[in-house]
């Protein structure tokens, strides 16, 4: 069950954190991954480790906020190996309220979060019509319905992403095009690490116990149970599956009263 095998997948900002672990599941799946990434050194050191296993895996160095770059590599890989999934992963987070956040944070926020993922679904699409169909998953957040304390910009970018979630799925289902996202709560990666050492200096474990402490079950995600997920709803099995908002996170939406 939940093999991608035979199946061509492009992750954005697959290096790291769950878009890492996005790439090593669907890889180890059988899928031929293609990581679209800003950091392209952490993009072809994850490509080689993971080719040294026997999967087939490449790196590309790309923007995902600008549309030609994107295009260029979208087309070149569709004329390639075709293309069966999309996911889009990459995105930024960012602190503040309507009041603290500013005019340029807040449109970096909408050009790598909101922009970037049209970007991909813009150049793919077209592709995946071409093919028969195919699979697109987002990465939103459990902030896209709930609109987490002090994180104005990024609620509101993750908004739009379970919206355009939405859209595509109806727009695209007699394309044989599934579209759904997964909104996540808290999940351990390596930002998590870096924000407390920002912020936090010499409480990190203190502030760590804290944070995960706000999802009921008592831990943060791992990345892996994510990409678990994703694997699920990027594969066959989840042929019946479209439109939806998929909550993982530890009861946080539901049981944190």
């Amino acid at each position: 069950m939940f093999s991608l095998t035979n199946k061509t997948a492009l992750i954005t900002g697959g290096a790291s954190g769950i878009g890492l672990a996005i790439t090593e599941t669907f890889a180890r799946a059988g899928a031929l991954v293609h990581i679209l990434e800003l950091n392209t050194d952490q993009a072809r050191q994850a490509a080689a480790r993971l080719t040294a296993e026997g999967c087939k895996v490449y790196a590309h160095a790309v923007d995902v906020s600008e549309q030609g770059q994107v295009r260029e590599v979208v087309n070149a890989i569709a004329a390639r190996d075709g293309i069966q999934i999309l996911v889009n992963n990459a995105g930024i987070a960012h602190v503040g309220t309507a009041e603290s956040t500013t005019e340029a944070d807040f449109d970096q926020v909408v050009k790598v979060n909101i922009k970037g993922v049209y970007n991909c679904l813009h150049a793919t699409i077209p592709h995946l019509k071409a093919g028969g169909g195919g699979v697109i998953l987002n990465m939103a957040s459990v902030a896209a319905t709930l609109g987490l304390p002090d994180r104005f910009a990024y609620s509101m970018s993750k908004g739009a992403v379970l919206t355009m979630t939405l859209s595509v799925a109806k727009d695209y289902l007699k394309a044989n095009i599934r579209c759904n996202c997964i909104s996540p709560a808290r999940v351990h990666t390596p930002f998590v690490d870096g924000f407390l050492a920002k912020n936090y200096p010499g409480q990190e474990p203190e502030m760590f116990a804290k944070l995960s402490a706000t999802q009921p079950i008592g831990r943060m995600a791992k990345p892996a149970e994510i990409a678990a997920l994703a694997l699920y709803l990027c594969s066959d099995e989840a042929g019946f599956v479209t439109g939806c908002d998929y909550p993982i996170d530890g009861g946080f939406t539901r049981l944190n009263n």
